[in-house]
Order: C-alpha cells, then sequence, then structure tokens
C-alpha cells in the first residue's frame, strides 16, 4: 500500500463515520424543527424515523449500484451535496415548511412531506457514503470491508445520537448545529493545508456564523432557549409578556403584575366552590408560573412541579417568579414527585399538557390512584387540557373524565368556549358527592375572590361508556390526540 492509498483509506473512514454521526444527528434535530409547526407526537417522531430510513435505504441500494466504479472524487461529490444541502435548509427550511403545510393531507400524516424535502435529501446522499467506502477499501473481501464499515459508521451513529440529544440541543441553536454537520460532512475533503478545500469547513463555519448572528430579533421575542425538552421563547407585545413552547402559546401575563389577559385561568377558583379551606395545592406543570404565584399571593401554600429547567429559567427572568414562604418550585417529573413527597394537598392542578404533546405517564389510572393518595379526604385533582367538548376531537377529553372517573367518586367537565371547537378544557375530579349547577350556581354568589357565574354555566354533561380507559399498559394518547392534528385551537381572552 503506497502513502497516496493509505491517505485515502483514511479519509475514507473519517466519511463513513462522519456519515453516522451526520445522519443520526439530523434525524434526532428534526424531531425539534419539524415539532412547532406539527408537534412531536408519535407520528412525528414515527414519520421522522421511517422518512430517514427510507432515505438511507434509497442511498444504500442506488450507491451499491453505481459503487464499482466510483472513486474517491464521487464520494466527495456526495459528501459536497450534504453539507450543502444541510445550509440550505439552515436558510430557507422554514419557507419549505409552510409550503408543505398546503398539501391536503389527514393530520396525522401532515409533516412527511415537510420532513421529506427538509431530511430525506441530505440522508439520501450519505446513504452513498457506506457502499463506496467498502468498494474503496484495501480490505481482503468485501465482507471484511462491510463489517469494518457498518462496524465505524455505527459508532458514528452511537455519537451523533448521544451527542446531539445531550451535548448540542441543549445548549446550541438549531441554526449553530444545522452549520456544525455541514462542517462534519466536509471534513472527509480535507487532503492537506495545502490543499484549498481544506479551507472549506472554516468557510461555512465563518459564513454560517455570521448570517445566523441576533436570533433573537423578529416577533417581539424578547428571549429564546433550546432546552433539553423543548424549544422556549418569550414575546412582549402591548404590555403582556407570552410563553411559547414548540410554538405554541402556554401562559401570558402582563408586565410586572401576577394577571394574565387569557380567560381560562379564572376556572382554577372554581374547586373554592366545591370546598372552602383550601390551605395548600399542587401544581404540576408550571408554564409561566402565573397560577401558582397568583394562589400564593391568596395565601395559599403551594408546591409548584416543572420537569423543564429551562422554563423555570424563562418564567423567573420574565414572569417576575420568586420562590417564597408561600411558593416552593420544584424541577422534576410531576408523577415521580408524587411518588417522593410526604406531603398531603387539598389540591392538586394539573397543568402538564399541550394540544399535541401529553405526557402519558400524567394520564393514566395508577397516577389518579396516586393523587387520589396524595390528598386529603376531601381531596379534589382539576386539570386543564385541551380537547373539544363534542365530535372527534373530544375523544380525549372523555378518555381523560373516564379515567378519572374510576379514582373519583365525582367529576365535572367545564368548556372555556361556548363553541364546540378546540380548547381548553377543565375537568375537576373530587372525593364527595356531586354539586349541582344550581348549588354552584349559588355559592359562586357569595364567592367573594372571583366572579365564577359564566365558568359555572360552563359545566357540561358528556358521555364516557364508550371511551378508553387510560392505564400504564395501555394509554393510546398520541392516537386520541390525533383528531385534533391540524386544527385550529385558540386560547380565550
Amino acid at each position: 500500500m503506497n502513502f497516496e492509498t493509505f491517505q485515502n483509506i483514511s479519509r475514507v473512514e473519517v466519511a463513513v463515520v462522519v456519515s453516522g454521526i451526520v445522519s443520526m444527528g439530523l434525524e434526532i434535530l428534526a424531531g425539534r424543527v419539524i415539532a412547532p409547526e406539527f408537534g412531536s407526537s408519535i407520528y412525528t417522531w414515527g414519520s421522522i424515523i421511517g422518512v430517514s430510513m427510507l432515505a438511507l435505504s434509497l442511498g444504500y441500494h442506488f450507491g451499491g449500484k453505481t459503487s464499482q466504479k466510483a472513486g474517491i472524487r464521487d464520494l466527495e461529490r456526495f459528501l459536497v451535496l450534504t453539507s450543502g444541502y444541510i445550509l440550505f435548509i439552515m436558510y430557507f427550511g422554514n419557507a419549505m415548511i409552510s409550503l408543505t403545510e398546503t398539501i391536503p393531507l389527514p393530520g396525522i400524516y401532515s409533516s412527511i412531506p415537510a420532513i421529506t424535502v427538509l431530511f430525506g435529501p441530505p440522508t439520501y446522499f450519505l446513504g452513498y457514503v457506506s457502499p463506496y467506502a467498502a468498494q474503496l477499501s484495501d480490505k481482503e473481501t468485501k465482507g471484511e470491508a462491510s463489517g469494518h464499515f457498518y462496524a465505524i459508521g455505527t459508532a458514528g451513529s452511537i455519537i451523533g445520537a448521544f451527542g446531539t440529544t445531550f451535548a448540542l440541543i441543549p445548549f446550541i441553536p438549531v441554526n449553530y448545529i444545522y452549520i456544525l454537520f455541514a462542517g462534519l460532512a466536509a471534513l472527509p475533503l480535507i487532503k492537506s493545508l495545502n490543499n484549498p478545500k481544506t479551507y472549506f469547513l472554516p468557510s461555512i463555519l465563518l459564513i454560517g456564523i455570521l448570517m445566523t448572528q441576533n436570533p433573537v430579533s423578529a416577533e417581539n421575542v424578547i428571549y429564546q432557549d433550546e432546552t433539553p425538552y423543548q424549544s422556549l421563547k418569550v414575546t412582549q407585545e402591548n404590555g403582556i409578556n407570552t410563553l411559547y413552547l414548540e410554538g405554541q402559546p402556554q401562559s401570558a401575563k402582563y408586565i410586572n403584575s401576577t394577571k394574565t389577559p387569557w380567560d381560562y385561568p379564572e376556572y382554577f377558583y372554581l374547586p373554592y366552590l366545591m370546598r372552602d379551606d383550601i390551605e395548600n395545592a399542587l401544581f404540576i406543570g408550571g408554564g409561566g408560573f402565573v397560577s401558582p404565584q397568583q394562589f400564593a399571593e391568596n395565601g395559599v401554600k403551594v408546591d409548584a412541579v416543572e420537569l423543564d429547567p429551562g422554563v423555570v429559567k424563562a418564567a423567573e427572568k420574565h414572569f417576575n417568579l420568586t420562590e417564597n414562604k408561600n411558593l416552593t418550585v420544584h424541577t422534576m417529573d410531576g408523577r415521580k414527585y408524587l411518588q417522593q413527597t410526604n406531603k398531603t394537598y387539598d389540591i392538586i392542578y394539573m397543568d402538564a399538557y399541550r394540544k399535541d404533546k401529553v405526557p402519558f405517564h400524567l394520564t393514566t389510572q395508577e397516577f389518579f390512584q396516586l393523587t387520589h393518595q396524595k390528598t386529603d379526604k376531601n381531596g379534589i385533582i382539576m386539570s386543564n387540557i385541551i380537547s373539544a367538548p363534542t365530535g372527534p376531537s373530544s375523544k380525549f377529553a372523555k378518555a381523560y373524565q373516564k379515567t378519572k372517573n374510576q379514582e373519583y367518586q365525582t367529576t365535572y367537565l367545564f368548556k372555556t368556549q361556548n363553541t364546540t371547537s378546540i380548547q381548553n378544557i377543565q375537568i375537576i375530579a373530587t372525593k364527595n358527592p356531586k354539586i349541582s349547577q344550581k348549588q354552584l350556581r349559588n355559592r359562586s354568589n357569595n364567592f367573594k375572590l372571583r366572579n365564577l357565574s359564566e365558568e359555572v354555566e360552563n359545566l357540561k354533561e358528556i358521555q364516557t361508556e364508550n371511551a378508553q380507559t387510560l392505564t400504564d399498559n395501555y394509554a393510546p394518547v398520541d392516537k386520541l390526540l390525533s383528531p385534533m392534528t391540524g386544527k385550529r385551537y385558540t386560547i380565550t381572552q
């Protein structure tokens, strides 16, 4: 083997490792890029995995068919195509997503065109690398060459999976990750410091960084973050700060106040009409911590549990969140907190659900058994979910209420809008006998903190006999949410 041959083989091995890193890295990054428009349900992730596997398979197939005549320059060409396409989607990805949204597809399939257009081509190009590498190898047999490159390619995929998940997305903006992947794809082009191609990588990085400066500029964004769990931003407009998670509004408040322009948090006071001795409360799901702060101001001892430290940080910066004698913040999973705490609460508020992303382990019969154990003899659990009161889009609300019914004596469902559209639905479960709407109306007239007459009138009876009971063993939450995919959801203001 002469020096030139050794040098080529060394670069080929680098190319295979890099292809594994970038292909798996793009697959994970796709979930973050696609989620703001299409959600992060099992249908989205299944589409991402399926498109990625299809693109790689096609690349392997056609790479294998053309590899016999392939040289190192052919391999380099596909690396350049990969690098260039990654930069292309960095600059034009949002426009491409907008175009694909116009394609008439059922909601559960709506993300497939965007995923295919954005991440199919670079993954397809990378599929050529391994067959070309095996052809360029100096191993004695094809089996030995294939095994060698499968091994190092898989090692690259492992690095890409763990690196993107734990080191890149939590700490680096998406555009910078694109730049990094584009640079990695070009890395095997380096031959020597005297070769002009050596400067391709740093040029990509420099140009990309310069063109992506000042990312927090549009839509009145005053803060944004890529947390380990989601993309996050805070906007400020007309004296209101609004927190968005994965592109969906999560919390809103007036600047320098705990008051909110949204109407649905008023429903959180309905439990006061069912018991008048609420002294301590647990909130699972923090968001902007608007309601926990309001309750703490009213003298209630509040524990607020939020899984994402990035959300807590944003609330501290822009939603006046400060722990005090009445408010304690815990950064952990809500179910895990309940399993570990020795406290018993008068009421538990569940505010950890989004339209397209619902942690199923916080919806099951076993979870409600746990909340039942962690509340006192008159305990109440109130849940703010997003659903419709009737029709196909009400499947999740019906299943959720039926599951609560398995553990609590009485449940109530309140709409927040006088429509049948997708909206915030409040489901209250208590350990006590049912209170009639007339009784709630009379109690509302004597309630001093809030005028809840409108909220009481939105009490609705729904049929849950045919609904699914959710359990740890079987909780098809994504299936129940699927009728809402692609449909409009408006917060009452």
